[in-house]
């Protein structure tokens, strides 16, 4: 190894003792449990930040501010959790808490793989780090230390205990989420958003809204409410949630987020329900932790997904298995399945697919309505949901015909309709009328659907959803 530096014997203190010698150079064998954002310092360098931890010193660990005239010299770290020798580095304390200042006159470093597979060489140096003869004993300790105890980036150990995948969510619940951000917005209230994926579904939800209020006030459309650009969807994954999640103003890690397709844990969460769309809210105890794509928790990710959308029948919702309910029958039962993001996403705006959703709303919803005596079936709007969007979808004409059969009986078409959008039933079979206190599941169901334009002018932005070859059951 070609080194700036004679090797030499070099004595590494604990963290807690290193604290100890304020104002002088020491040398440090520590794990990296913190990753900043390389950025300009004040002056003409580049700074990183990155926290330690050791044996002696977990939480909260320690800054370590590096400053190098160009970024490339700055450590470029893999993986929180990563083991780093620190030569030369002066401890110093601001504000009341102490930090270890990495001068470029005169200190330098070593990256190790914190797997204990790894070989001891390290995969970054700089140009004037030596070896010592023990190295090697330190990584190896370090190591063994980690295999026990893995530390977040808190300096504490990770639990899995309240660590959960989307399709595993609940209403009020705080746990920790380990996703992939896709994208990074702010609303005109000033609150930002941050778009997540991990590759699993959402758990469909009992929808409490009253449905005369549904359909006089048209719910938000799942991520098409926030008028993000078709360009934007377009890098979205057609399969599985993609959840939002809230935060105010002042959130600060939005920076090292606002390019997108990090994965992140976002630590002590909770997720809530509004119009039947799950969400996320960052509090002010959340954290936001990068990690790297050869985090354990991300490869488990990326490897169930690539499992589902190899299977045959992976792409469909979770909890629509074994299968759909027959509430609905369609013409063409071999057509090809997609989700509502595939059709989002389509290259083409006219195109017709297969796909199984769930009928959270119609408008107008009472038999009665949906019947004129004089031209038969009214215009009806259906809203419809899969784990991947919620949409609009129209039944007119001759599609009304073939949805609702040729003038069926009111009572049949309120007991038809009312099992398709969850309404249930009481005692022998006298239908419940949904109020706002009733809580409804509909069943998902297969769907034909059409997608078309009304303005040639405008195809993309006046895109429309009508059912057809679609048939309502008993």
């Amino acid at each position: 190894m070609e080194t700036g530096e004679e090797e030499r014997e070099y004595v590494y203190l604990p963290l807690v003792d290193a604290l100890k010698t304020v104002g002088s150079k020491v040398n440090l064998f520590a794990v990296i449990v913190q990753i900043g954002n390389p950025k300009r310092s004040r002056g003409t360098d580049f700074v990183l930040t990155l926290k330690i931890i050791d044996q002696s010193y977990t939480a909260p660990g320690i800054p370590v501010n590096f400053f190098a005239e160009n970024p490339t010299k700055l450590p470029c770290v893999r993986l929180i959790g990563d083991i780093i020798s620190l030569h030369h580095v002066v401890i110093r304390i601001h504000g009341g808490g102490f930090y270890c200042l990495y001068d470029k006159r005169f200190s330098s470093f070593a990256l190790f793989s914190r797997k204990t597979i790894a070989d001891l060489k390290p995969y970054q140096i700089s140009t004037k780090y030596g070896e010592s003869d023990h190295d090697n004993e330190h990584l190896s300790q370090l190591r063994t230390w980690l295999v026990d105890q893995p530390p977040d980036a808190d300096g504490c150990v990770v639990s899995k205990e309240y660590e959960l995948q989307l399709k595993s969510i609940r209403s009020g619940y705080v746990c920790d989420l380990v996703c992939k951000v896709l994208h990074v917005c702010k609303t005109s209230s000033g609150e930002w958003i941050l778009f997540v994926w991990d590759g699993t579904d959402t758990p469909p939800a009992s929808l409490e809204m009253d449905l005369d209020a549904e359909g006089k006030t048209p719910m938000p459309l799942h991520l098409e409410e926030y008028s993000l650009s078709r360009g934007i969807l377009c890098t979205f994954p057609s399969v599985g949630t993609v959840l939002r999640i809230f935060t105010n103003s002042f959130f600060k890690e939005r920076t090292n987020l606002e390019g997108g397709r990090d994965w992140v844990r976002l630590c002590n969460i909770t997720c809530e329900l509004q119009y039947g769309i799950w969400k996320g809210v960052l509090q002010t105890s959340s954290k936001v932790r990068l990690l790297s794509n050869e985090d354990c928790s991300v490869m488990s990710c990326l490897k169930a997904y690539q499992e589902r959308i190899t299977s045959k029948v992976g792409r469909q919702p979770f909890t629509s298995f074994p299968w759909p309910s027959h509430a609905l029958e369609v013409d063409n039962a071999h057509a090809a399945y997609a989700t509502l993001m595939d059709s989002l996403i389509h290259k083409e705006v006219t195109h017709t697919f297969k796909c199984i959703v769930r009928v959270v709303a119609a408008y107008p919803w009472r038999a009665a309505d949906m019947v004129s005596p004089r031209k038969g079936h009214n215009h009806v709007r259906l809203t419809l949901e899969d784990p991947t969007a919620r949409i609009h979808a129209y039944i007119c004409k001759e599609d009304g015909v073939k949805f609702f059969g040729s003038n069926p009986a009111s009572d049949i078409l309120t007991r038809k309709m009312n099992r398709l959008l969850g309404i249930a039933e009481v005692g022998d079979g006298v239908v419940r009328v949904p109020d706002c206190d009733s809580r409804r599941d509909p069943p998902w169901v297969w769907c034909c659907l059409k997608s078309y334009y009304v303005d040639k002018n405008d195809p993309w932005g006046s895109r429309k959803y009508r059912i057809f070859g679609t048939k309502l059951l008993g």
